[in-house]
Formats: structure tokens, sequence, C-alpha cells
């Protein structure tokens, strides 16, 4: 199942991260502020892929308004993710799809993204998943 998000899934969400980049998983209080925040923001969305009850797969995409190209939105996507034992069977594709239906929805004129990752398998996915290599991104680390 694709779906957003909901109150009762920080856990599972922070423990999906570990197969990311993340090392733990912060404690609630900590993240307590940041977390209720996303689940308030309208165009803040976390997309999970649930497998046997167990969020398995991610990404978040952030509609971000803007006053050009009509104006209309851009989207941004991070944080895509799929627990290792997970991987290939689709599900960060189907989370993808719905960042992508999610911008449509908001009238967004492009949604991209960023990798660190230089392995082509990774890039691949990417391009699979309907993105291409077209800009030039830069990064300044805060």
């Amino acid at each position: 199942m694709i779906r957003e998000i909901n109150s009762g899934d920080y856990r599972q969400l922070m423990e999906l991260y570990l197969h990311l980049h993340e090392t733990d998983i912060p404690d609630y209080e900590t993240a307590a502020e940041t977390w209720e925040y996303i689940l308030a923001e309208k165009n803040y969305h976390i997309i999970v892929a649930e497998k046997d009850g167990k969020i398995v797969s991610s990404c978040t995409v952030v509609i971000v308004p803007n006053l050009t190209r009509g104006p209309r939105p851009y989207a941004r996507v991070e944080n895509v993710v799929t627990h290792a034992d997970y991987r290939g069977k689709g599900l960060a594709t189907a989370c993808l799809d719905r960042a992508r239906e999610t911008a449509v929805a908001a009238g967004c004129y492009n949604i991209a993204l960023l990798t660190g990752s230089k392995l082509e398998s990774t890039l691949k996915f990417y391009e699979n998943a309907g993105y291409k290599q077209e800009k030039t991104g830069f990064i300044q680390w805060l």
C-alpha cells in the first residue's frame, strides 16, 4: 500500500531512515516539534510504501510556492529510501510515482531531486523513474 504518513508512523519511519544515512533514531521528544510541523504542513508530504504492516520504502516531496512560471509552484524530492530487504520490488518507484501525482495535483511545473550517489544502478533507477539529468546541481552544506 502506498500512502502518506500519519501521526503513528514516527518510529517506523525513523527505523527506515537507518537504511538511508542515519546512524541512530532521535528521541521522539527531541524531534517532536519537527514531526508535528511535518504532519501539519500542507506542502510537506512523506510518502511511504507499506508491506505486511511495515513501512519499507519512502520519499519526501515538498511543494514550494513560487512567483515565476505563472506563478506555479515546484516540487523537490528528498530522502528516497527502501529497506535493504525490500529493494528491487518497485516500492520506491511507487513512492516516486505518488510524489509525482502530488506535484501534478498541486500544479507544479517541475519535480526535481538530487542524489549524492555515483552508483550507475542508482542513477539508472532515477532515470527509469522518469527523471533526467538536465541541470547542474550545487549544494552548500550548512
